[in-house]
């Protein structure tokens, strides 16, 4: 039930996706999705075997009327007419025995109409055409207009068939064909699948084939549902992308069609045997077996004589390709596995041959391990020197890391402190003649006023941190997240919205650039120095190295 599951959900994800964007979807896709399909149609013909099961079980139901059993009758040939034509025929013919007895001529037009259907695609295609030369023209004025829809389908199914034996599209059959194909013009919904088949098949005999693939678009668009219409329509396409010769196309929408019908279980398609065929012409043949195959084993399956007589026109072909693939194959392994002795053979002279040289060598070895014992101790000796030379690598690549960083830090300050010079002594000169001229108007009060303010200072003081910290965190783009990474999540700092750097991290940020001594820090940041060695000793107890936190700090960012 799992597997059943995980299978169902599997289907219905991908062909959900092809449904939403069948003309966007990428060839591959829908191979893959179709082989899939292919792989576990029992999913879907156990759906279909559920609905019928439930239908015939309400025939058991007593004291029902018999044009209750007409409709349970009629559901269930609608289940079986493209799953297994032989139950349809008993079902429909039960129907007809119905419809005379309840003297219904709908009951009895519609029943007929269905028996010509099933007789079709029995193969028994005299009787079909018996049954719709039994019927009345005159008759379906005085009945529900799907009849004579139906009735006009029938006669062009009909002569469609007679026109692909007589091989022509200029034959009595085709043109007659044509003819009840321009009657259900008149007669079917405009906004109905029905009428946009009809019409793309119409476009396209006029080699207007762009506007008919655009009506198929449409109604593609139009019916979302997964169902049998869906398989039409993207079969009617793919003969279309076929008189444009466009094979790629052809092979994505017949694919799609195929997909539609598995889903829906339908038995009586072409779908699969077209594209099998396409994909023998490019000789694909492992491909075009599987299809090919898949589709004898429907018609043989629903016992639609006429699609498997079609089927055996091309399948010996496709079998025998098959097979004498299979045969080269074989032919191909056998040539492996003759090889593959050949080589176990001179395998086994090989280590014969070696295992003599072996011992020969075997004493030559002895003499050279007494050689290789006085080389080990030149080794060692060697070994140790290279470990003194080692140490000494190290210590230079210590002092050159210490260097590089220096000179890093040393550049991009160096810059920095130029310009911000250049700017205070810029904006301390700007300071100057404003006090010069709040002097010289005579505002005394208004120069004791702005010399008694710090807000000067304080906005200067300001700048003067962003600046430190822009150009910090330039230099140690990591460094809050090294930093934070030293302590618990709960105490990880976190500065505010509109600042760079907290107090706690501008701190430890001068400690990275060798600014150790607490003094220093407190007269850069304006702090007591009671103040900076309480932050820095909360910091240190809080973090994950209470005993050498500011040698894990000086780790971060070295190159």
């Amino acid at each position: 039930m799992k597997t059943l599951l995980f299978f169902v959900i599997m289907l219905a994800t991908n062909v959900t996706v092809l449904s939403s964007a069948d003309i966007d979807t990428d060839i591959d896709s829908v191979f893959s999705v179709l082989f899939v399909t292919m792989e576990n149609d029992k999913i879907f013909i156990a759906e279909k075997e559920n609905r019928i099961r439930t239908n015939v079980k309400m025939l058991d139901i007593p004291y029902m009327s018999i044009s209750q059993q007409y409709f349970i009758n009629l559901q269930l040939y609608n289940e079986y007419c493209t799953y297994k034509i032989d139950s349809a025929i008993y079902y429909m013919e039960t129907n007809m025995k119905i419809a005379e007895k309840l003297q219904n001529v709908e009951y009895i037009y519609q029943s007929k109409l269905n028996l010509s259907f099933s007789y079709w695609i029995k193969g028994r295609f005299l009787d079909a055409e018996h049954i719709l030369a039994s019927m009345n023209r005159k008759q379906f004025d005085n009945l529900p207009k799907w009849l004579l829809i139906a009735y006009f389908e029938a006669y062009k199914r009909i002569y469609i068939y007679y026109s692909t034996i007589a091989d022509g599209r200029e034959s009595y059959y085709y043109k007659t064909s044509n003819m009840y194909r321009d009657s259900l013009l008149q007669i079917v919904p405009a906004d109905g699948i029905s009428y946009y088949v009809l019409m793309a098949e119409k476009l396209t005999d006029e080699n207007q084939t762009e506007k008919a693939k655009q009506m198929l678009f449409s109604a593609l668009n139009i019916s979302q549902a997964e169902n049998h219409e869906r398989a039409i329509l993207t079969n009617v396409l793919a003969n279309i992308y076929k008189k444009e010769k466009d094979v790629e196309m052809q092979k994505k929408y017949f694919a799609l069609s195929a997909i539609y019908d598995i889903k829906n279980a339908i038995k009586e398609n072409s779908s699969m045997m077209s594209l099998a065929l396409l994909l023998f012409e490019e000789g694909d043949i492992d491909n075009s077996y599987k299809c090919i195959k898949f589709s004898m084993d429907d018609a043989v399956f629903c016992n639609a004589r006429f699609r498997a007589f079609e089927i055996s026109k091309v399948f010996p072909i496709i079998d025998a390709a098959y097979l004498n693939k299979t045969n080269m194959q074989t032919r191909k392994l056998q040539k492996y596995l003759f090889t593959a002795s050949l080589l176990s053979l001179f395998l086994i002279v090989a280590v014969f041959y070696v295992s003599v040289q072996m011992k020969r060598y075997f004493k030559i070895r002895q003499k050279l391990y007494l050689t290789n014992a006085k080389l080990n101790e030149l080794n060692t000796d060697l070994h140790e020197s290279n470990v003194k030379l080692h140490e000494l690598n190290e210590q230079h690549l210590a002092v050159n890391k210490k260097l590089k960083e220096a000179n890093r830090i040393k550049e991009a300050y160096l810059g920095k402190f130029v310009d911000l010079c250049s700017n205070y002594i810029e904006k301390l000169n700007n300071y100057r003649r404003q006090l010069n001229r709040i002097a010289s108007s005579g505002k005394m009060d208004e120069l004791m006023k702005s010399l008694k303010s710090s807000q000067f200072i304080e906005d200067e003081l300001n700048e003067f941190y962003t600046i430190f910290d822009e150009t910090f965190l330039r230099i140690y783009p990591t460094f809050i997240s090294d930093f934070n990474a030293l302590f618990p999540k709960e105490e990880q700092q976190k500065p505010k919205q509109n600042e760079l750097l907290n107090t706690e991290l501008r701190i430890y940020a001068l400690i990275r650039l060798g600014i150790t001594d607490s003094v220093k820090i407190s007269v850069f940041l304006r702090y007591s120095i009671t103040t900076i060695y309480t932050y820095r000793s909360k910091l240190k107890n809080k973090s994950f190295y209470p005993e050498n936190l500011e040698e894990q700090v000086m780790k971060i960012g070295i190159v």
